[in-house]
């Protein structure tokens, strides 16, 4: 596959417990095994757990370039949380910029203690649409939970990714890279989320 630009900048984004990092280290490990310079930073919010994380991957055939996307350069924003790809949306995102979001909603502090109100999910939806050239939205989150745990709407999320084929990966890659990364004993569960995520995407209409 040939790159459309090189780097071809994808953002990562969600809070602190969601996984974003060891995900976008996957991915970018499955790049690498294609033959791709792969080049993460990573930015995280005030808190480990429930703050903002925001993963940087620049992809290319040639070069390292600087681990974070300059603003306004987000070729795919990837949300594990809605409003999260809103945030990265601002200052990185672009006409052209695609996105793949999760729909499930993590409310921080200040809203569960009554000091904020957190947007209505269809109002953000639209907002993210005016802010990119396509977008994708599923519900990871449930789909794990069907898994019999949240914790596997990253990798949801990855096997979503994947099935839109704007990037060289597919299954066989994931399961070397998980097998390397992870215990042998979640394996099965990791490709069940993997290929709930693909279908998905194959559904959304």
């Amino acid at each position: 596959m040939i790159l459309e630009k090189d780097p071809w900048n994808i953002i990562i984004t969600g809070v602190g417990g969601q996984g974003n990092v060891l995900v976008s280290q996957i991915l970018g490990q499955m790049l690498v095994d294609k033959g791709y310079v792969v080049t993460i930073g990573e930015t995280y919010g005030a808190s480990q757990r429930g703050g903002s994380v925001m993963s940087h991957l620049r992809i290319s055939h040639r070069a390292q370039f600087s681990p974070l996307i300059p603003e306004g350069l987000a070729d795919l924003v990837v949300g594990l949380e809605p409003t999260e790809v809103l945030r990265v949306l601002a200052p990185y995102g672009n006409p052209s910029t695609i996105v793949l979001s999760n729909t499930r909603a993590i409310y921080p502090i200040d809203v569960i203690s009554g000091d904020a109100k957190y947007p209505a999910l269809e109002d953000v939806v639209e907002k993210i649409k005016g802010l990119s050239k396509k977008l994708w939205v599923l519900n990871a989150t449930e789909i794990a939970l069907g898994l019999g745990d949240p914790i596997y709407s990253n990798i949801v999320m990855l096997g979503a990714l994947a099935s839109l084929e704007l990037l060289p990966i597919d299954e066989e890659g994931f399961a070397r890279v998980v097998e390397i990364l992870m215990p042998s004993n979640r394996l099965e569960k990791n490709l069940q989320a993997f290929r709930k995520g693909a279908q998905a995407v194959r559904e959304f209409n």
